[in-house]
């Protein structure tokens, strides 16, 4: 609503005179509302106040119901009818809205949006209400709750806003362009320029978008691309309304006269058929709302602000009989809106007063309202009251509702924990007087508590035992709900949000801007992503585990390789290692340590997840060390100088073994040594209580060469004695690997103490001094000064909670020793370079990742990894040399600053593994891949079904001469079963959410020849044998029948995942370009990433944007006169459908040359859907594709 030129009046009604929150009489307000009405001597009552009795009603002719005020003095802006409950809205001048039920204007809501600025635009959603102020969006929920805010720039002038679809918004005003909105993700996701500025009103029809201009202009632009197709010069001074019906547009406005703008009597009406406007229409009334109001015909209602009402057709002559007249309380009608029944009028005017008119005594403003929910009324003034001091008092006095729902005290598991009393700790008397023999402590009663009496603690005492397992909690208090604040947004745990198109429409890129890809959590056991982006990070590894393949069905190495392809060839998009878990939940050593958690445990975080990850850690490294060794050491990673490594041993353990000497001295004397080997440490802390401060150097030294007293069998002794046993190193491993075992407070306040050491050290070595609370500004830290040459931080947080250095030396000395410290790049100019030292056996470790334990009491603990990404993936993904440090979070990455990856506050944010590199390592090893897949795959393979016959073979092997090129068609089509059902979860307003998706595997693969003299011919017909229990079978739709995918009873050619997977990966790699239909979620289940230039998805082919997708059955009905599908699907069938499928698209768009005339052709086939219902009429005789003569040579077979 444009509100230039109207009556001058209206400048008496500012914002600051009508607030709403000051209840007081205003000064301009018509005695006449006050009848009947007792005043506070206070003030007035806010509530709502009839102002006349209502009338009698004529059926079919509009008359007023009910008028009713909102606010009393306050000019009503804007009215909206619910579109889906009984309820009318109202917003006002002062910021304040208030709701209506049903046609006695009851009050059901109230409450304030903005306190300045006017409500502009009310629009109805299924869960709430929009509100649009001048630079505001908001979205509230019917009683008043905010579900979100959305600011706008402030220099925005916003009047208009249109709801394209559920989840999409446009915003238009005085500007000159108009933003879309998505509700879903409250983003901004487009901005369209306009070339008119000031949109004050928009409308949309099945064609176009109406865009009403102050300048007195109507823009018609296209649905998709928003460009202006047509333009109405409707008035010359500015447009007050207009509307849209069938193909018609009225709208009015005002011209400019000599005296500034007037009212303009006649309506201007275009035909949308024909663009042109047809005779005006000369009203009897000073038009200033207008809408037309199709029952029978299609009448307009004009209205003026006068409160005068004419209805009339748009193409006829308007009647001055047809006009009645609205009893505005204030001078002028100020909004005015119609509800979807088209039984009610509302209007709103000057005085804050809201006028119902209708044309029945009992109207609805919807077809089909939903029912309203109301705050029930309270019953405690009508229950008997009870005496908590009666202890023999029974609580049956209370009446409880029988009810199947769940009550408000079942807490579930995921929001509650157990917590048991702990125990005090032990006397410091007694630690300190205790004296060990072997592991066990004794030491005398000091007599300071009764004897077998533990005193409870209360729950503020709790802070003295161990609460590192808990965040704690913020000093503002709890109700500013700390945990919400303490751990930062990008390392909280994330989920996907899932929707009816599952996955498709979810916004990965929201999480992640770079070129690497992420992984998805919501597999099982996923809590290994971090720690498998880790070993995809070590350049070495990556080549390694990429050039590896071998026999096993479930190789945790060739899943690995497999899962690093497909990290190497996505540009972006999330991949997830369904695969490689899969395999994972095989091994027997996984489930035995532990690893294979349940999913009930890993839903509500019940694992401890930083033990859990560092005995994954420790696993992993392990399994990799015996799958490589299996096979023969592949040339391309032997050594630059010579033998790469002795026979049994593998490169894992090359790179990340280290060869030990154990030593064991008895009190007797006698010494026992032994070698071994392992493939990571542990951290081991000192028991020194005194607080000393120790470097991480000093601390990995004490852990590597470790001395502990123990009891230990001795053969002099021939009994268990207590030895002493030492460690030395005999050789450095090329990759130094450190689980940090902080799984207590002990050890965390370990890590606290000494970062905030090393903080004071690094401070006063700047020339300042620091006391225990004192915090830096920027320019109090810039005063502190620095030596020459050295650079300071930014900023002093860079330096708080660092305790762990970037890189560490390490020396080997003559006498089995080790030598470790710290190392800054300054050292490296007193030093020289570290290559030259590594002759005489001095090495330098670079800090390469860090994994974390992060703890969000609200959200879960979750895993997350700080990598440095070094330049040879810089350099693939993203054509640049550098080196960057990232946070991994599952499918969230995120450029951090280096100082971040080595920051632990140990209140949420715990160190769990740490990897070292050597300095230079990449440039040992020749890391050249050789991609380890050969042709031979494809060729023909015993079934592992016993019971095969020749007669059910379905498909031909392809041939020596047959092999696929680059660029040749294969038609590919998959079937699957379900492994585990959906869980989801109904909203109170019956929709339905998911939590997590149905867990599908792969059970049958089709590939059929795409061209030469056996075109349509299966070459590969395989059905994937399976250990895991399967929930569904989904036979309708896959064909799989119980049965099928059991070797011992199957007659169908059955193989490994494995197996198949490597002749997809053959004609991935060969560049073969695959046809099907739907194929994005085929090759999700199977877990491969296939570039989309070698797609071909009939799904896509044959689709209109923003329009349904179609259904191959449909597709091959319309377009090849084919049925199929009948009972159930086959993929032989559907694979060979898509082929024909894709030679029709070619046809029919001359090989893409014609787009246009494909585009007609794809409205007839939506235009055939949509009268059909997209449904395939019911086959005289079935018929299939199967029975086509060049099938008869598989079923010769």
């Amino acid at each position: 609503m444009n509100f230039e030129g109207l009556d001058p009046g209206l400048a008496e009604y500012s914002p600051a005179m009508h607030s709403a929150l000051d209840p007081v009489l205003d000064a301009h307000l018509n005695p006449s509302l006050l009848q009947n009405v007792e005043l506070d001597p206070e003030g007035v009552a806010l509530e709502a106040l009839p102002v006349q009795e209502s009338v009698h009603i004529m059926e079919g002719v509009y008359s007023e119901l009910h008028s009713m005020v909102a606010e009393v003095g306050v000019p009503v802006s804007v009215s909206h009818f619910d579109l889906h409950e009984e309820m009318l809205w109202v917003g006002s001048h002062g910021g304040h809205a208030t709701s209506f039920f049903g046609p006695a204007l009851e009050r059901y809501s109230s409450f304030q949006v903005n306190g300045s600025d006017d409500i502009r635009q009310i629009q109805s959603l299924e869960n709430g209400i929009l509100f649009l102020t001048k630079s505001n969006l908001k979205y509230i929920a019917r009683g008043g709750l905010i579900i979100f805010d959305y600011l706008l720039d402030e220099s925005e002038d916003m009047h208009s806003l249109l709801l394209t679809d559920s989840s999409t918004l446009l915003i238009g005003g005085l500007q000159n362009h108009i933003l879309e909105i998505d509700l879903n993700t409250v983003q901004e996701t487009q901005k369209y320029a306009v070339e008119t500025p000031g949109v004050t009103i928009m409308r949309q029809t099945n064609r176009f978008f109406f865009c009403g201009h102050t300048s007195g202009k109507v823009s018609l632009r296209d649905l998709r691309t928003f460009k202006v197709e047509h333009e109405f010069d409707a008035f010359s001074g500015s447009l007050s309304d207009f509307d849209v019906h069938g193909n018609l547009l009225a709208a009015c406005g005002f011209s400019s006269r000599l005296t500034g703008l007037a009212c303009d009597r006649f309506l201007k009406v275009y035909d949308l058929r024909m663009m042109r406007a047809i005779t005006p229409l000369q009203v009897h009334v000073d038009p200033a709302f207008l809408r037309f109001i199709p029952t029978y015909t299609s009448r307009l209602a004009i209205i003026s602000q006068s409160g005068q009402c004419q209805f009339c057709e748009p193409t006829g002559l308007a009647n001055p009989a047809d006009i009645f007249h609205v009893n505005p309380v204030g001078p002028l009608l100020m909004t005015f809106d119609v509800s979807a029944s088209k039984q009610a009028l509302a209007f709103g005017d000057s005085e804050g007063c809201v006028h119902l008119w209708t044309d029945s005594p009992e109207p609805s403003f919807n077809p089909y309202s939903r029912e309203t929910e109301f705050a029930l009324p309270c019953l405690v003034d009508s229950l008997p009251p009870l005496d908590w001091s009666q202890d023999l008092l029974p609580l049956s006095l209370i009446p409880v509702p029988l009810t199947t729902d769940t009550l408000l005290s079942d807490w579930p598991a995921a929001n509650s924990a157990p917590a048991p009393r702990r125990a005090p700790p032990v006397d410091a008397e007694i630690l300190r007087t205790m004296k060990k023999v072997g592991f066990i402590g004794y030491a005398p009663n000091p007599r300071t508590r009764l004897r077998n009496q533990i005193p409870y603690r209360l729950k503020e005492s709790d802070s003295e035992f161990d609460s590192f397992s808990q965040v704690t909690e913020s000093p503002v208090g709890r109700e500013e709900e700390p945990h919400l604040h303490i751990v930062s947004k990008k390392y909280r745990k994330v989920t996907i949000k899932y929707s009816k198109l599952g996955l498709e429409d979810f916004d990965f890129k929201h999480y992640n801007k770079t070129l690497f890809a992420g992984l998805e959590p919501h597999i099982p056991n996923a809590y290994c992503n971090c720690m498998i982006q880790v070993l995809y990070f070590l350049e070495p590894v990556r080549c390694l585990i990429q050039n590896h393949l071998c026999q096993k069905e479930f190789c945790l190495a060739c899943e690995l390789g497999f899962l690093f392809h497909m990290l190497d060839l996505s540009r972006g998009d999330p991949c997830q290692g369904s695969n490689f878990l899969r395999a994972f939940r095989t091994i027997p050593e996984a489930s035995a340590l532990g690893l294979i958690l349940a999913d009930s445990d890993e839903a509500s975080g019940k694992g401890n997840l930083a033990r859990l990850i560092q005995r994954w850690n420790r696993f992993i490294l392990t399994q990799l060390h015996q799958d490589m060794q299996e096979l023969e050491v592949p040339q391309a990673y032997r050594g630059v100088g010579g033998s790469f490594c002795s026979s049994g041993d593998s490169v894992i353990g090359q790179l990340f073994s280290c060869e030990m000497e154990n030593c064991s001295l008895c009190r007797c004397g006698s010494e026992t040594v032994r070698a071994s080997s392992t493939l990571l440490f542990t951290l081991s802390y000192p028991e020194d209580k005194t607080g000393k401060n120790y470097d991480f150097a000093q601390v990995l030294k004490r852990s590597i060469c470790l001395e502990q007293n123990t009891q230990a069998w001795c053969d002099n002794c021939e009994k268990y004695q207590p030895t002493v046993q030492t460690r030395n190193i005999r050789h450095l491993p090329d990759i130094l690997v450190i689980n940090c075992e902080v799984n207590s407070s002990k050890e965390a306040d370990f890590w606290r103490m000494q970062a905030e050491a090393a903080f004071k050290m690094t401070v006063k070595k700047h020339g300042g001094e620091i006391s225990k609370n004192k915090e830096f500004a920027l320019a109090d830290w810039k005063e502190l000064g620095s030596p020459e040459g050295v650079l300071l931080c930014p900023s002093i947080e860079e330096l708080k909670n660092i305790w762990l250095p970037f890189s560490i030396r390490m020396k080997m000395t003559r006498n089995k020793g080790l030598d470790v410290c710290n190392w800054t790049d300054g050292d490296e100019v007193q030093w020289g370079p570290a290559r030259a030292e590594e002759e005489h056996g001095v090495y330098v470790y670079d800090l390469m990742a860090t994994v974390v334990h992060i703890l969000d009491s609200r959200t879960g603990s979750s895993l997350v990894a700080h990598i440095k990404v070094g330049e040879t993936y810089h350099q693939r993904k993203e054509g640049v040399t550098h080196q960057q440090w990232y946070l991994f979070n599952d499918f969230l990455i995120e450029p951090i600053d280096k100082h971040e990856a080595v920051q632990f506050d140990m209140n949420w944010k715990v160190p769990a593994i740490l990897y070292y590199v050597k300095r230079n390592l990449n440039s040992r090893y020749n890391l050249n891949i050789k991609n380890p897949i050969e042709a031979s795959v494809l060729l023909a393979e015993a079934s592992l079904a016993r019971k095969q016959r020749k007669t059910h073979t379905t498909f031909i092997p392809l041939m020596l001469n047959e092999m696929p090129q680059v660029g040749d068609l294969v038609g590919l089509d998959a079937e699957f079963v379900t492994l585990n059902e959906e869980e989801a979860e109904l909203r109170s307003d019956g929709t339905k959410s998911t939590i997590k998706p149905s867990q599908m595997s792969v059970a049958r693969i089709t590939c059929v020849r795409g061209q030469g003299p056996s075109e349509g011919i299966p070459f590969i017909d395989d059905y994937i044998s399976t250990q895991e229990q399967v929930v569904d079978y989904l036979t309708q739709y896959s064909g799989i029948k119980p049965g099928d995918l059991d070797a011992k009873i199957s007659s169908k050619h059955l193989t490994t995942l494995k197996s198949t997977y490597l002749k997809l990966r053959f004609l991935i790699d060969i560049g073969v370009k695959f046809v099907g239909h739907g194929l994005q979620k085929d090759f999700r289940v199977i877990n491969l990433m296939v570039p989309k230039d070698q797609v071909l998805d009939t799904v896509y082919l044959f689709h209109m944007p923003r329009k349904r997708m179609i259904s191959l059955r449909f597709l091959a009905w319309y377009f090849l006169d084919l049925k199929i599908q009948g009972e159930t699907h086959d993929s032989i069938e559907d694979a060979r459908t898509a082929l024909q499928l894709y030679r029709k698209y070619l046809e029919l768009s001359k090989n893409g040359t014609e787009p246009e005339s494909f585009h007609k052709v794809l409205k007839g086939l939506y235009e055939k859907g949509r009268k059909m219902d997209w449904k395939v009429p019911e086959p005289d005789g079935q018929t299939s594709p199967k029975n086509a003569a060049v099938f008869s040579s598989v079923l010769a077979l």
